[in-house]
This record gives C-alpha cells, sequence and structure tokens, in this order.
C-alpha cells in the first residue's frame, strides 16, 4: 500500500513481469491492463470444497458463485503471503500451507457491465479447519461441495459461475493430483 493507505496491483507486460503499479480501484474498467492476482481453492480436512457467492457489492461479477477466495497481491509482497493475508480478510481462515497447482494460469474475461479481468492468475489448493467467518462486503454466501459437484458446477451444470472458475477447476480435475482435497498440500 502506498503512504496514503492505496491498495495496489502490480502491472505485468507481455512477458509477464512486472512493470508497474496502479490502485486496485482504478484498474479494472472495460480497458483493464495486464496484473498479476491469484486464486485460491479451500479444502476441508474431509475434502469438501468452499465455493463462495461473491458479494454484490463487488464491482466485477457481483452476485456469482467462484472458488474460495481470490485477490492480488500487493508491491512486493509473495503471491503466498497474498493469498493467505485475503483468506483471513474474506473468510476468517488460516492457511499454513499452500499447494500452487496452476502456476501460470492467465485470462481475460468481460463481465456484463462491460468491466473487464485481464490477470496473470496463479492457482492456489489448501486445506483450512473450521468454518468460514465471510466478510460480507467481499462474499454473500459460500457453500462447501464435494469435488465432482463442484467440478458439475464447471460445467455450467445450471449455476452461474465465475469465468476464471470454469476454467480452472476441469485444470485442476484434469491435474496429476486430481483428487479433491490434496494429502498435503504444502
Amino acid at each position: 500500500m502506498s503512504s496514503a493507505g492505496e491498495d495496489l496491483v502490480v502491472l505485468l507486460d507481455a512477458d509477464r513481469q512486472p512493470c508497474g503499479v496502479a490502485p486496485r480501484a482504478t484498474v479494472h474498467d472495460t480497458n483493464t491492463p495486464l496484473h498479476l492476482a491469484f486464486s485460491c481453492y479451500v479444502f476441508s480436512p474431509a475434502g469438501a470444497l468452499l465455493m463462495t457467492r461473491r458479494s454484490l457489492h463487488k464491482r466485477t461479477w457481483p452476485g456469482v458463485w467462484t472458488n474460495s477466495c481470490c485477490g492480488h497481491p500487493r508491491p512486493g509482497e509473495r503471491v503466498e503471503d497474498a493469498v493467505a493475508r485475503r483468506l483471513e480478510q474474506e473468510l476468517g481462515l488460516v492457511t499454513d500451507a499452500l499447494d500452487c497447482r496452476i502456476p501460470q494460469f492467465a485470462y481475460r474475461a468481460v463481465d456484463a457491465s462491460g468491466t473487464e479481468e485481464n490477470e496473470v492468475c496463479p492457482v492456489f489448493v489448501t486445506v483450512c479447519e473450521g468454518e468460514p467467518r465471510p466478510d460480507p462486503d467481499e462474499v454473500a454466501e459460500h457453500r462447501w461441495l464435494a469435488w465432482d459437484a463442484a467440478v458439475e458446477v464447471a460445467r455450467g451444470a445450471n449455476f452461474l459461475i465465475s469465468p476464471w472458475a470454469s476454467a480452472q477447476i476441469p485444470l485442476l480435475a484434469a491435474s496429476p493430483a486430481a483428487s479433491a482435497a490434496p494429502a498435503h498440500p504444502g
């Protein structure tokens, strides 16, 4: 964050290398520059996946179901540290082990309002104990789903889901470690 408390995101060049920063509040518009983000999928110890519905106050994809947690690393912040920070802020969950399953994931998508997402977005999985305590400014509601049900949801089975989750879940399902929760996420 800047000295004025401004939340900044890391801008990326065509080679996906950092090339500057921009205020998070201004970066998502109809011509969003490529920037660094992350997605995280939280599993229970029993193997259920935590899906969240984005708050109706979110600028992009309000009210849409998605993965457990998304966000942006701050300038100079390790992506893993950003994931842990956002898990605690958004969901009240703590993790001590993250597994980066899809390090090079990137996507570009435009929502119904015309706002564009344009992100390099490494995909993490983790196992967390306990029930989430969602921040209502971030999460409207949440559900624990069996992994097979989450894969069906990603296929569009009567469920409005974010474009990143609909792309990431099949990639996670096709990966060599395609079982639900990782045995050892770290």
